[in-house]
């Protein structure tokens, strides 16, 4: 248990919150004093998620682009909880191809995913969401980045971080904060998934790691810290911004 208890009281949701980033950060919110809920696309990785982070956080099925999904996480969290403090809208994902290879499905599948589905879960949160609340949005190093067979997702990241801007002109006379978390490569099965072998995986986290400063992919647990920052009063005046956990990689 943290010492600082940084989130003490709090409410808060983390969308594919079952493996990565998202559990991690769901497991740093509980470690700090919240309340997390969690949600995930797969029953049996949402199971082995609330084995790990106790008896502080709830698991709701739930695909982000659906929106009728989402009207059943807010109804559960509105039952159980009666609001929200926090909003890690971090559910996404993409794959690679490279222009040419492009379809239609690609696009659909990537864009409900990663800025219909961002969109919806953060509107539809509202009417729950405490005046003060904290809203991030997780962004990607590519929404700045040329990135070889990955521009759609790119593209999708581009959105989101304008989603963080213009919301936190929106939500002004509600003083609720709304910030965009942006990693670099990050050791999580999303990533290391992208490609089928496992000579291929050793190579793409190879390459990663050769673009970034520090040399090495990140943990999960070292965004979630991030994440911990901007969900507390630590960020209190923090507001529109894209915060870069990414070793670098974006910034030289």
């Amino acid at each position: 248990m943290s010492k600082s208890q940084k989130l003490q009281g709090k409410i808060a949701l983390v969308t594919g919150g079952s493996t990565g980033i998202g559990l991690a950060a769901a497991q740093a919110f509980v470690a700090e004093g919240a309340r997390v809920f969690i949600t995930g696309r797969r029953p049996e990785e949402l199971s082995a998620a609330l084995a790990t982070l106790g008896p502080d956080a709830v698991a709701i099925r739930s695909d982000v682009s659906n929106l009728a999904d989402l009207d059943r996480v807010y109804e559960q969290i509105s039952s159980q909880a009666g609001r929200l403090d926090v909003l890690f809208a971090n559910a996404g994902g993409g794959e690679l191809l490279p222009l040419g290879q492009i379809t239609e499905e690609h696009y659909d599948t990537t864009f409900d995913r990663n800025v219909k589905g961002l969109l919806f879960t953060v509107q539809k949160a509202l009417p729950l969401l405490v005046d003060g609340a904290s809203i991030i949005l997780n962004g990607s190093t590519t929404s700045s980045m040329g990135t070889a067979a990955f521009s759609v997702y790119s593209a999708s990241k581009a959105a989101v971080r304008n989603f963080s801007r213009s919301w936190a002109l929106d939500l002004k006379d509600r003083h609720i904060r709304v910030n965009t978390l942006s990693p670099g490569p990050t050791y999580t099965p999303a990533l290391v998934n992208l490609v089928p072998s496992e000579e291929g995986k050793r190579a793409l986290l190879a390459q990663l790691a050769s673009q970034v400063p520090l040399g090495r992919v990140a943990q999960p647990e070292e965004i979630a810290r991030v994440a911990v920052f901007l969900a507390s009063d630590d960020a209190s005046f923090v507001n529109g911004i894209e915060l870069f956990a990414d070793g670098g990689m974006a910034q030289v």
